[in-house]
């Protein structure tokens, strides 16, 4: 019995071994076959043989940021809409549950309010919708 146990889990080290020797393995070959040719236009930041402008790290709008916060806002919405669409006419759960129609309409009405209303209001209040400053 305590065979049979552990022979199921034969399958599971042997990919934790491979996991953790394959990618060595690959570094190891990487070194040994890529060409060493260092040189001054290889050293380069960008290998374009111009020497950067300016410093490499950009200050980007913050609203861009709030931007993306109201995207995701809105597709975690969508995330959510879809379910819910998908099951709010399907007879099999209307079978089960026959008052379904009516909770699961409260349900997205109080999340729509939630998600959308509070969400907007936040992203409205920080300036989110205005492109102009």
């Amino acid at each position: 019995m305590m065979a049979d146990v552990t022979a199921d889990y034969i399958p599971i080290a042997v990919m934790l071994i491979l996991a953790l020797i394959i990618p060595f393995v690959i570094i190891f070959i990487v070194k040994q076959i890529t060409p060493r040719n260092p040189a001054r236009f290889k050293n380069t930041t960008y290998e374009g043989g111009k020497d950067p402008i300016g410093e490499a790290q950009v200050r980007f709008n913050v609203s861009y940021y709030l931007l993306a916060i109201v995207f995701v806002l809105f597709d975690v919405e969508v995330l959510f809409a879809y379910p819910w669409a998908v099951c709010y006419k399907n007879s099999a759960v209307l079978g089960e549950i026959p008052e379904f129609t009516l909770l699961a309409g409260f349900a997205m009405v109080i999340f729509s309010i939630i998600a959308l209303l509070i969400g907007d209001a936040y992203a409205w209040k920080k300036g989110a919708f205005k492109w102009t400053r």
